[in-house]
């Protein structure tokens, strides 16, 4: 592979860096008008506080996805024809390394911009396309997720929450756990089961929900870190018409696989983990032990530079599921590949800043650094169970990559 960007590539880096140096300080100053720390947003998908809906007016969110929109940077790559910039993947990952290394917020619908909307792009109608994708990009429609129940996730297929046809209409009872944001959410990408006659991966619907639809119940559930951000979904004869499949009838399985994996492509890069690393060795550089900086402890130092390594690894896997995605490839078992891996380096790098803190990573002393590194700590071993656990894509990685009989 040539890891060489073009000229053309380049360039473009060099107009992003630039509108970044412009437009960053805007919105910085706005999230700090309402109360949001730049580091937060960066760390936690929300925070102690209710989290503001992209779409409610005057939040810094909104404002952002329309700076970034008027820019053509909100979804470059997507289709112009649905309110994409219709830029090259490449650009869109020039423009998220810059990002990241920029230190932006975050545009707030990661459900619809990562899962939902190429799934729709894939395998939805072009109705469904002009519908959807230009709501998600301007983030007027925020998404979530409907796929574990709770006798249904690492087995994702042993789904129960059925949809019976009516007449135009299908109607669902059922239960959803895990759905991220589905508090917030306006619409859900669904799977249910429409064929209980059928094999279990071939009686599954993809369907895309609308959530102000009565007889759906939303129920957060509290985390070891103080957010709510999971929930709980209940449906309670649920109608929505036939025309909301997405793929076809009774195939939802291989939609779904569509899904899964663009998010565990799309499950952290390799930079944002560089960056943790660089966080890291600031933390250590900084951090005084029996008198010294942390950093001078051998020890330290020998998992930083492991850690290091380890990154550098995650950055080269995210260039090969680049270059499957280059050639119109979707993601393949590379992606379960590097999801394991860089979740469970995620859980060690966390693991090593508590160790370089010492006591005080358990203390609340209002002081930002400690907090982000609790908060990350606790978060993590979510990583390694969210996008599938490590356990079930190590089954994947044995019978898909190495062959290893079922």
């Amino acid at each position: 592979m040539d890891f060489n960007y073009s000229p053309e590539d380049e360039a473009f880096r060099q107009e992003v860096r630039e509108w970044l140096k412009e437009n960053l300080p805007k919105i910085r100053e706005l999230m700090c008008a309402q109360g949001v720390s730049t580091r937060s947003a960066l760390i936690r998908a929300e925070g102690s506080a209710p989290r503001m809906r992209p779409q409610q007016e005057g939040s810094w969110q909104r404002e952002w996805l329309r700076m970034l929109g008027e820019k053509g940077y909100a979804l470059p790559h997507w289709p112009k024809e649905y309110g994409g910039g219709g830029l090259s993947l490449m650009q869109q990952v020039i423009l998220d390394e810059e990002m990241t290394r920029a230190g932006a917020p975050p545009t707030g619908n990661a459900i619809a911009f990562g899962f939902a909307g190429p799934t729709i792009l894939t395998h939805g109608t072009e109705e469904q396309k002009k519908r959807f994708i230009p709501k998600m990009i301007t983030g007027e429609e925020i998404w979530c997720q409907g796929f574990s129940e709770p006798d249904a996730g690492s087995d994702l297929a042993s789904l129960k929450c059925r949809a019976v046809i009516d007449g135009d209409d299908y109607v669902i009872n059922g239960q959803k756990v895990w759905s991220s944001g589905a508090h917030h959410a306006d619409w859900q990408i669904l799977l249910v089961r429409t064929d209980p006659t059928a094999p279990k991966h071939k009686g599954i619907t993809y369907l895309l929900v609308d959530m102000h639809t009565p007889g759906i119940e939303v129920r957060p559930l509290k985390q070891i870190t103080g957010n709510a951000e999971f929930n709980e979904v209940f449906y309670d004869n649920v109608r929505v018409p036939r025309s909301a499949v997405c793929g076809q009838e009774n195939r939802g399985w291989y939609v779904a696989m569509t899904t899964l994996g663009f998010e565990r492509a799309s499950g952290g890069q390799g930079i944002t983990m560089k960056r943790t690393i660089d966080e890291l060795v600031r933390l250590a550089t900084k951090t005084m032990r029996n008198g010294r900086p942390a950093i001078e402890d051998p020890a330290i130092r020998s998992r930083l530079a492991q850690g290091a390594i380890e990154g550098q690894i995650t950055v080269l896997n995210g260039f090969r599921i680049l270059s499957a995605r280059l050639k119109r490839q979707a993601p393949g078992p590379e992606a379960q590949m590097g999801k394991v891996f860089r979740s469970e380096l995620n859980v060690r790098m966390t693991e090593l800043a508590t160790e370089i803190l010492g006591p005080e990573s358990i203390l609340d002393k209002g002081d930002e650094t400690i907090r982000r590194w609790q908060y990350s700590f606790l978060r993590a071993k979510g990583n390694t169970i969210e996008m599938g656990t490590s356990e079930i894509l190590r089954n994947v990685i044995g019978e898909r990559i190495l062959g290893l009989p079922r």
